[in-house]
């Protein structure tokens, strides 16, 4: 995934409470300006619910 990284999405994700629905955490990475594309592969992964970061970025980026 050319461009984005898991620090791209610490980033957009901080000041996220967890356990977090997805719905939760693609608010708080708008509001913290995060691209549209990290935006998107957030809403689009299975997982609806996250217990914290480590999951968040297991979803979206796999075993990358």
């Amino acid at each position: 995934m050319a461009g984005l990284s898991p620090i791209d999405f610490q980033k957009a994700l901080k000041g996220a409470d967890y356990p977090a629905a997805k719905d939760d955490l693609v608010s708080v990475a708008r509001s913290n300006g995060a691209d549209d594309g990290l935006v998107k592969k957030l809403s689009e992964t299975g997982t609806k619910r996250f217990d914290g970061p480590n999951e968040v970025q297991k979803a979206v980026f796999g075993n990358e």
